[in-house]
C-alpha cells in the first residue's frame, strides 16, 4: 500500500508518528495527523486516508479466504490476528482451525475467554467436535493457568505445521503470577520456530484506531497493556468491516 501512494513509510508508521508528535508537542491527534499528511503532500490526512483505503482495496490479496490465508502462514511462524470487537477475529481463527484440520494438521485452541462449554459451541459452528480431540486431531484447553510456557509444555512433541490458536494476547498477562506479556511473546515465537507449528495469537486493536481515516488498522493500532517486542511476529492479519489482509511483519 505504502509503495502505490509513495508514501515515506506505510500508514501504521505514519499514525504511530502523528501520536508521537501528538504527545511531543501537545496537539490533539487529528492536527498531528493533518501534519503528517501534509509532509507527505496529501492535504488533510482524511484525504491520505481516503487514497489509501482506495489503493488498499484494489491491492491483490486485500481480502483473502481462511484456506489462501492458511495457505500462506508458513510453519514456524507467530502470526497476529487482530481486529476491534466484533469484526469477526476470533471466528476467522476457528475458521483457520478447521482448515487446519480439513487438510489433515493438527489443531489446537487455547482460550482464556471461553469456558468449555462455550467454547465448544463456538469449534461445532465450524464443525469441529469432541470426537476430533478423542482422535488427536485437536486440542482444547481453558484453563486459566494458560500462558505461553504452559502452551508450549502441552504441546510437545506436537506434529510439525500444526495450528495453534491462542485466544487472546491482552489476556494472557492478566494475572500477576504470569510472566510479563514480552516475555510471553517471545515464548511463543521460539515454540512456533522449534515446533514447526503456526501459532496464530488473537489481539485486540486499540479503540483510537478509527476506520474513518484508515480502512484497516496496523500495527500501531494494537491494543498493548504492556510493552513488547512485535519484531518476534511474522505476519499480521488485520480484519475490518469484512475486509481482510494479511501482512508481512
Amino acid at each position: 500500500m505504502a509503495d502505490f501512494l509513495n508514501l515515506s513509510a506505510p500508514i501504521p508508521r505514519l499514525k504511530f508518528r502523528a501520536r508521537r508528535l501528538a504527545r511531543a508537542e501537545g496537539i490533539a491527534l487529528h492536527q498531528a495527523l493533518d501534519r503528517i499528511a501534509r509532509a507527505e503532500g496529501f492535504a488533510s490526512w482524511s484525504l491520505l486516508a481516503a487514497r489509501a483505503a482506495r489503493a488498499e482495496r484494489s491491492a491483490p490479496g486485500a481480502a483473502l479466504s481462511p484456506a489462501q490465508l492458511l495457505a500462506q502462514m508458513q510453519p514456524g511462524e507467530l502470526v497476529l490476528l487482530a481486529a476491534r470487537p466484533g469484526q469477526g477475529k476470533t471466528r476467522l481463527g476457528l475458521a483457520l482451525l478447521a482448515e487446519a484440520l480439513r487438510a489433515g494438521r493438527p489443531g489446537a485452541f487455547f482460550t482464556l475467554e471461553y469456558a468449555e462449554p462455550a467454547a465448544w459451541d463456538r469449534l461445532r459452528a465450524f464443525g469441529l467436535s469432541v470426537e476430533d480431540r478423542e482422535a488427536g486431531r485437536l486440542i482444547l484447553e481453558t484453563s486459566e493457568d494458560i500462558a505461553a510456557g504452559w502452551i508450549a509444555a502441552r504441546l510437545a512433541g506436537i506434529a510439525p505445521g500444526a495450528l495453534v490458536l491462542v485466544d487472546y494476547l491482552q489476556l494472557l498477562d492478566q494475572r500477576r503470577d504470569k510472566p510479563p506479556l514480552a516475555e510471553q511473546l517471545a515464548v511463543l515465537a521460539g515454540f512456533a520456530r522449534q515446533s514447526g507449528a503456526v501459532v496464530a495469537l488473537i489481539s485486540q486493536v486499540d479503540r483510537v484506531y478509527d476506520p474513518a481515516r484508515q480502512s484497516l488498522p496496523g500495527p500501531a493500532d494494537l491494543r498493548l497493556p504492556n510493552p513488547v517486542d512485535l519484531s518476534l511476529v511474522s505476519r499480521f492479519c488485520f480484519l475490518q468491516g469484512g475486509a481482510c489482509a494479511l501482512v508481512a511483519a
